[in-house]
C-alpha cells in the first residue's frame, strides 16, 4: 500500500471538523429545521465530497491543468452562491414554521461542493500529499476515499448535533435572529476569504 493512511486520517479529520462554508450552514440548519430535516443535507456534504474525491483521485480533476480559467469561474460561482445561502439563512422562519423555510436538499447540499473552494482543496491535497510513487491504484484510491469517509462522518456530524443542541437555547424569536444574522454574516466572511485567498 502506498497510502500513508495515519497522516490521511488526521488530516481528513481536522479538515472536515474545521468550521467552513459546508460546517456553518449545517449548523444553522440543525438549529432552524432540527436533526431529521437536516439529515439530507448533511448526506449531500457527506457524500458529495467523497464522490468528488474520488473522481480526482482517479484522475478526472486535472481538468484543470487544461482548462485553468474553470477555477476562477467555479471561484465566483461558489462565492454567489455562498452569499444567496447567507440570505437563506438570514430569513430563515420560526423553528415551528416548517413551511416558510427549507433546509437543503440531498442534491443542492452534494452539488455544491462542486463550487465550494475548501472541498476541492481538500480533494487535491489528499490524493498528491498521502501516496507515494507514481499513480494510483483502484487499491489506493479505495484507502484515501474509505480513510476520509471514516472521519469525516463524525467530524461533520458534530456540527449538526451542535446545531441540534443549541436550537434548545434558542427558543425565542429574538435569539433565531441573532444566531441567524451570525451564522450568515460567517457565511459572508467566507465570501471575501474566498475571493481574496482562495480559502474558506
Amino acid at each position: 500500500m502506498s497510502v500513508a493512511l495515519y497522516p490521511l486520517l488526521s488530516y481528513s479529520f481536522i479538515s472536515s471538523v474545521t468550521p467552513g462554508p459546508n460546517n456553518i450552514m449545517l449548523t444553522a440548519s440543525s438549529v432552524n429545521f432540527g436533526f431529521k430535516r437536516t439529515i439530507p443535507h448533511f448526506m449531500g456534504v457527506y457524500l458529495g465530497v467523497l464522490i468528488m474525491l474520488a473522481i480526482v483521485c482517479l484522475g478526472l480533476g486535472q481538468i484543470f491543468d487544461h482548462v485553468p480559467y474553470l477555477q476562477t469561474v467555479m471561484k465566483y460561482a461558489g462565492s454567489l452562491y455562498l452569499l444567496y445561502l447567507a440570505w437563506r439563512i438570514a430569513r430563515a422562519g420560526e423553528i415551528s414554521n416548517t413551511g416558510a423555510a427549507k433546509p437543503l436538499t440531498f442534491i443542492e447540499a452534494a452539488l455544491f461542493q462542486y463550487i465550494n473552494p475548501k472541498a476541492w482543496i481538500l480533494a487535491g491535497t489528499i490524493p498528491s500529499a498521502f501516496t507515494t510513487g507514481p499513480g494510483l491504484s483502484l487499491t489506493d484510491v479505495a484507502y484515501l476515499v474509505g480513510g476520509h469517509a471514516a472521519v469525516s462522518l463524525p467530524a461533520i456530524l458534530f456540527w449538526v448535533i451542535a446545531g441540534t443542541q443549541l436550537r434548545r437555547f434558542l427558543s425565542s424569536s429574538l435569539s433565531r435572529r441573532i444566531f441567524n444574522g451570525a451564522m450568515a454574516l460567517l457565511l459572508v466572511g467566507t465570501v471575501i476569504l474566498i475571493l481574496t485567498e482562495y480559502t474558506a
